[in-house]
């Protein structure tokens, strides 16, 4: 089994050799069979020319910007059975690719697997909203659509792998897609022919420059939306994107949202909802509870209301036995 790495790349000359240098140093030491390809994305940087700089890495160009256009033209030039969709702005966890390679071995059934970011640049308190509020939520969000509606599934945008049957078995990527949407495009598509599957122990280290830019709550509306959208409507909500590119590539970033007083109403809009929420599942609890408390005291006052029943009842009974003496 060959694993096909496929990183999309536009302008990413600060990010591009820690993302190489990380799936080098999983793969040092190991007999696993695999490929990098890196797909120089309309870029007008330094991005080729640092990518060129690694030994075994192949180069492809898509002057068509777009992610999807870059998945696609990476794909066409891989050789791969599994096809590992990841950033520029990726570095993978320690165990990532044996972890792929156990689960596509242990699951022929499995066609897609997939596991979430950890932002290595964002501040400890934004990083704790991501991972406490907006990976629960969204998570939420695919099980409720998945088994309620029985519709789409589960993958993060940088962080799957698909085997290459399956993409081609689906038409391969919909370059109709710019950037919102394409991970929830391939989920739903390739769940109609076999598993998808999500799981918290295959995570990747990403950076956070796009939240830190344009806001926790705003792209969790935003990511939210277009996955709807993708699921029900089969197009997604946001046609466009905005590029965010940052310089340093690996320090811990100023959380500074562009449009300040969108993220904070956004912000405080989704905080009041999910305070909302909590009290009323506390209030249902305590209301059920109290209930629970009534039915068992009534239980109790219909055990003892027996219990005195019987009580008269053999009263009765030795009072009749001894009139008849």
């Amino acid at each position: 089994m060959k694993l096909s790495f496929v990183i999309p790349a536009h302008n990413e000359e600060a990010y591009i050799g820690k993302c190489l240098e990380s799936i080098l140093k999983e793969l040092r030491g190991t007999n696993y069979d695999a490929e990098i390809i890196v797909v120089n994305n309309a870029s007008s940087d330094r991005t080729k020319e640092i990518a060129q700089k690694y030994p075994g890495v192949k180069v492809v160009d898509e002057p068509r910007k777009g992610i999807v256009w870059a998945r696609r033209a990476g794909f066409l030039a891989s050789t791969g059975d599994l096809i590992a969709n990841v950033d520029a702005d990726t570095m993978l966890a320690p165990g990532w690719i044996r972890k792929v390679f156990g689960e596509f071995s242990r699951d022929p059934k499995l066609l897609a697997l997939s596991g979430p970011f950890i932002y290595y640049d964002l501040p400890r308190g934004i990083n704790f909203l991501v991972k406490n509020i907006f990976y629960p939520i969204s998570y939420l969000t695919y099980l409720v659509v998945r088994f309620v509606f029985g519709v789409g599934a589960m993958l993060q945008g940088g962080n799957y792998v698909v085997r290459r049957s399956a993409l081609e078995a689906v038409g391969g990527y919909d370059t109709s897609i710019e950037f919102y949407g394409e991970d929830a495009d391939i989920a739903m598509r390739v769940n109609k022919i076999g598993k998808v599957k999500f799981t918290y122990s295959l995570p990747i280290y990403a950076s956070g420059r796009r939240l830190a830019k344009e806001g926790v709550f705003t792209m969790g509306i935003r990511y939210g939306t277009n996955y709807l959208s993708m699921l029900f409507f089969k197009k997604p909500s946001s046609k466009t994107s905005t590029d965010i590119r940052l310089t340093g590539g690996g320090n811990v970033l100023k959380y500074s949202p562009l449009n300040k007083i969108r993220e904070w109403t956004i912000a405080s809009v989704t905080i009041l909802v999910l305070l909302a929420i909590f009290l009323g599942a506390a209030f249902l609890t305590y209301k059920l509870a109290q209930s629970g408390i009534v039915v068992a005291r009534l239980l109790k006052l219909d055990t003892e209301a027996k219990k005195i029943e019987n009580k008269i009842t053999n009263f009765s009974n030795q009072l009749k036995n001894e009139i008849s003496q």
